[in-house]
C-alpha cells in the first residue's frame, strides 16, 4: 500500500499539486486520471521520488519516504518496477538483455540465475520466441510486453506505469491492460497507472483517483463512476456519447433492481 498525505508541489509560482491525499491499495490497479495539466504526471513522479514534495508525506507500507536513510531509499527502489510511456528499451540490446538489465545492475544473481528468471518473465508475458530479437524487430505491443517483463523481473512490490497504452491500437491496449491487471493480482503488487485512456479505466479500474487542476476531485471504482453525481468526473468521463449511454443504462438497471 502507498499512502500520500496532503502532498503539495510547486514549480516557481505555479502550484501543481494542492494538498492531495490518497491511498493506493495493494493487489489492485490504481489509476490516476485527469486532463492535461491536472497534475497526474507530477504526482506519479513524486511517488517515484523523481520530485520532492514541498510538503506532505508519502509512505510505502508504513515506511515514510522522507524519513528513510539513503541506503533505505536504495533498498526501496529495488522494490519498484516501472513501465515507461515509450517502453524505454535499449535499442542496442536484445529483448533478453533488456529484461535482464535490472538484475545485472541491482542483484547478485549468477548468469544462469538471471537467464532462468528472464526466461520465466518473458514466458509470463507470452514472449516465447523473442529473446534474441532487437526492439526494432518487434511490434509496439511486443515492446510494451518486454517493458512489463523488465519491470517485474525483480519481483517488485510496487509497479508504476506511465500511459502504458500510448501509441497502441485498441485491441493491443486491451491485451496490455489485462496483462498488467493479471500480474497485479497474481503477485499482489501495488500498481499505480497514469492514464488518460477511459477504456483502461472501465476495464481495470479497481481504484481511480481523478485530479483536476492539482486537486483530488474524485476517487472511487469503475463501478462508482456510473453512480456518482460528481460533476467534474462526469464531465471528464462522459464527454463520449458512448459512456453517457452506458451510464444511463446502468442507472436504469440499478433502479429496476432497487439498487439506486
Amino acid at each position: 500500500m502507498i499512502e500520500v498525505v496532503n502532498i503539495e508541489k510547486s514549480f516557481g509560482e505555479s502550484k501543481v499539486l494542492k494538498g492531495i491525499s490518497a491511498v493506493f491499495d495493494t493487489g489492485k490497479t490504481n489509476l490516476i486520471i485527469g486532463q492535461s495539466g491536472s497534475g497526474k504526471t507530477v504526482l506519479l513522479k513524486t511517488l517515484l521520488g523523481i520530485y520532492t514534495p514541498d510538503s506532505g508525506s508519502i509512505s510505502f507500507d508504513g515506511r515514510i519516504y522522507a524519513d528513510l536513510s539513503l541506503e533505505e531509499r536504495r533498498d526501496l527502489r529495488t522494490e519498484i518496477g516501472m513501465v515507461f510511456q515509450g517502453s524505454a528499451l535499449f535499442d542496442s540490446m536484445t529483448v533478453e538483455e533488456n529484461v535482464g538489465f535490472p538484475l545485472r545492475m541491482f542483484s547478485n544473481k549468477t548468469k544462469s540465475e538471471i537467464k532462468e528468471r528472464v526466461d520465466f518473465v518473458l514466458n509470463r508475458v507470452k514472449l516465447f520466441e523473442a529473446h534474441h530479437k532487437k526492439p526494432s524487430e518487434i511490434s509496439g505491443g511486443m515492446q510494451k510486453r518486454v517493458a512489463i517483463a523488465r519491470a517485474i523481473v525483480n519481483n517488485p512490490k510496487y509497479l508504476f506505469c506511465d500511459e502504458p497504452n500510448s501509441g497502441l491500437d485498441p485491441k493491443t491496449s486491451i491485451v496490455i491492460d489485462n496483462l498488467i491487471h493479471e500480474i497485479t493480482l497474481e503477485y499482489n503488487i501495488t500498481t499505480v497507472i497514469n492514464s488518460h485512456d477511459m477504456n483502461s479505466v472501465m476495464e481495470i479500474g479497481d481504484k481511480i483517483v481523478f485530479l483536476k487542476e492539482g486537486l483530488l476531485a474524485w476517487e472511487g471504482t469503475k463501478k462508482d463512476i456510473f453512480k456518482t453525481d460528481n460533476e467534474a468526473i462526469i464531465d471528464f468521463v462522459y464527454s463520449s456519447n458512448l459512456f453517457k449511454k452506458i451510464r444511463k443504462a446502468q442507472l436504469r438497471e440499478d433502479k429496476a433492481l432497487g439498487l439506486e
